[in-house]
């Protein structure tokens, strides 16, 4: 009662005054939540355009199936499908097949870049490194100057967002002293990738003699995002570049599905004429990274991406075939048997409609005899779904036990015996 005496009305009525503020003030913040959300939620900008953007077209939306299990039937020349993280193929389509990559060359100029250059490591432009204006029509450039003065930072936005060929260029001379000097870096490092199936011929591909495949896209990727600051610059929506005079440039990504698609994070998109529309697409959801890769499209490469992705998140599930360390059962080798376990673990993402067509198959090693020593390889466990190796494990030793009584009859008869009762152990052990 304290608080109605006196001013207690006043106080009252300001009381309520400052509820209805707060109220207001709460939903006041929700709306502008709201309106963020909105904002996030909002297609991407415009389709940028010569002079200084990509003809490329930018959708507003996606055309995706509404049922991502089955296998996805994508109507292009290459496609890829696969864990960013392991490595594991889940789709392919001509995954061999040799094409031009257009702008997907960048991804290969911006690794060799990170691995000799600091992002804060500034770069004078070189004159080889400036375009034309009569080129700004058919190219996607930054308009750099001779003598401008860029961090490595701002080249590898311009580079990776905008796909800007001058700035491909600068990079490329000043890590390499030549263009062609660069070019042979970027060669030598495919080589030491394993990307037996590439051959660049430039630092931005605008060239369309340079060519790769959809496997060995996968590999450079993976190497990409192993390097420290790609993957920050490949999820940027937007980067403001300083420009020598007048407004900042301010290049804004290329790749729609970060506007458009869930979870995405990169990484490259491309096009020529003689390429076509390609596409490198990362996106993470939970603890999945998944990548597709998609070249020679018709039209968008965005849809098709979207829905390799789709397909990678909702078709698959992730199972654990056998543990480290796990008792897998018996095997028979030359002169006995031995009880054996998983030397690694075994886990790879499943489709869904495939769960129940999971085979086990234990190879065991031709010149393994009794007694090993525990610890030993004595063979292979190798996990398949009908026409896709899913993982395999070395089978090592867990115990050795005493060898079998010499008991009655010949010695090969007993031979046999214990190569027959060490045979169904080991199918027990495994299917059972």
């Amino acid at each position: 009662m304290r608080f109605l005496r006196g001013r207690g009305l006043t106080s009252l009525r300001s009381a309520r005054i400052a509820v209805v503020l707060s109220v207001l003030a709460g939903l006041g913040l929700h709306l502008a939540l709201l309106g963020t959300a909105s904002a996030e939620r909002a297609g991407p900008p415009p389709t940028p355009v010569p002079p200084r953007g990509s003809p490329s077209p930018f959708p507003q939306s996606l055309a995706t199936p509404t049922d991502p299990g089955p296998v996805p039937k994508v109507d292009v020349p290459v496609a890829l499908l696969a864990d960013l993280d392991d490595g594991q193929v889940m789709y392919a389509k001509a995954p061999e097949v040799r094409r031009p990559i257009a702008s997907l060359t960048k991804v290969m100029t911006a690794l060799v870049v990170l691995a000799r250059r600091d992002l804060d490591d500034v770069i004078p432009v070189a004159a080889g490194a400036v375009f034309d204006d009569r080129d700004y029509g058919a190219s996607s450039t930054l308009g750099l100057r001779a003598g401008e003065r860029r961090t490595v930072r701002e080249l590898l936005d311009a580079l990776m967002l905008q796909s800007a060929n001058d700035a491909a260029l600068a990079l490329a001379i000043d890590v390499g002293g030549t263009e062609q000097r660069f070019v042979a870096m970027m060669n030598d490092r495919a080589r030491a990738l394993g990307m037996r199936d590439t051959t660049f011929f430039s630092p931005n591909g605008l060239d369309d003699r340079g060519r790769s495949t959809a496997r060995d896209l996968l590999i450079l990727t993976r190497a990409a995002y192993a390097q420290k600051g790609f993957g920050s610059i490949v999820s940027s929506k937007f980067r403001t570049i300083p420009a020598p005079q007048g407004k900042p440039r301010r290049v804004q990504n290329r790749n729609a599905l970060l506007w458009l698609y869930r979870g995405a994070i990169g990484a490259k998109t491309g096009f020529t004429t003689g390429a076509g529309f390609c596409l490198i697409a990362t996106a993470e959801r939970g603890d999945r990274r998944l990548v597709a890769i998609v070249l020679g499209d018709r039209n968008e490469a965005f849809s098709e991406a979207a829905e390799l992705l789709d397909h990678g998140f909702d078709g698959f599930r992730e199972a654990t075939f056998v543990r480290a360390g796990e008792a897998v059962g018996t095997v028979a080798i030359r002169g006995g048997a031995v009880p054996v376990e998983s030397a690694r673990a075994i886990t790879a993402l499943v489709p869904v409609a495939q769960l129940e067509q999971i085979s086990r198959r234990v190879v065991v090693s031709p010149d393994a005899v009794f007694p090993p020593a525990v610890g030993e390889r004595v063979g292979t466990i190798k996990i398949t779904i009908p026409g896709v190796h899913l993982g395999s494990s070395a089978l090592r030793v867990a115990a050795v036990p005493p060898p079998p009584p010499a008991g009655d009859g010949p010695w090969w008869s007993r031979a046999a015996t214990a190569v027959g009762r060490a045979v169904a152990d080991a199918f027990e052990g495994l299917v059972g």
